[in-house]
């Protein structure tokens, strides 16, 4: 059995998770087909980064659940806090994240800089969940609220409402295909 403590384990893994956010910012971009515009970023717009950064979570835990697994570090309700981190990355996020933007505009270092800790902060919370008793259907209650959120995003991604958070300014359009009237 190999030795690793905690710090290290959340270090590893926030890295791990900001580093696959780069490949997964771009895979619609490679592959554009209706099944990637569900889980990747269809556009430059606020909204769809959260969706990569929650995808990106959901991801890594895979890899994450494998490492875990490996050092034979408790997991208690690993469905349920992986469901839980990526859920509450979108609104740690956004609530450093969109008083910076709407202040001083859009600096590609500050939003990765905000990223970075975000993702620290919801591998922290999910360190401490893991060590929580075991709590019966959190299985099901993790693949029930991940769907949910995927619906939601889906329907988000193809009518998306005209506001800020989901207004990719590159393209000038909301949503997948929603542009500006010129």
């Amino acid at each position: 059995m190999i030795k690793i403590d905690l710090k290290k384990m959340i270090f590893i893994n926030t890295i791990g998770t900001f580093i696959l956010c780069f490949l997964t910012h771009f895979l619609y971009e490679w592959i554009p087909n209706p099944l990637f515009s569900l889980f990747f970023p269809v556009n430059e717009s606020i909204w769809e980064h959260m969706k990569m950064l929650y995808t990106t979570i959901l991801l890594y835990g895979i890899i994450e659940f494998f490492i875990l697994k490996k050092l034979k570090i408790a997991n208690n309700n690993f469905g349920l806090t992986l469901a839980i981190k990526a859920l509450i990355s979108i609104p740690i996020y956004l609530i450093i994240f969109l008083p910076i933007y709407y202040n001083f505009g859009e600096i590609m270092i500050v939003s990765f800089i905000i990223l970075l800790i975000t993702i620290f902060i919801v591998n922290f919370i999910g360190y401490k969940m893991l060590k929580l008793k075991p709590i019966k259907y959190q299985k099901t209650f993790a693949i029930i609220s991940i769907l949910i959120i995927y619906i939601i995003m889906a329907i988000l991604t193809y009518k998306a409402p005209r506001l800020d958070l989901f207004f990719d300014p590159k393209e000038e359009k909301y949503g997948i295909n929603d542009f500006l009237k010129k």
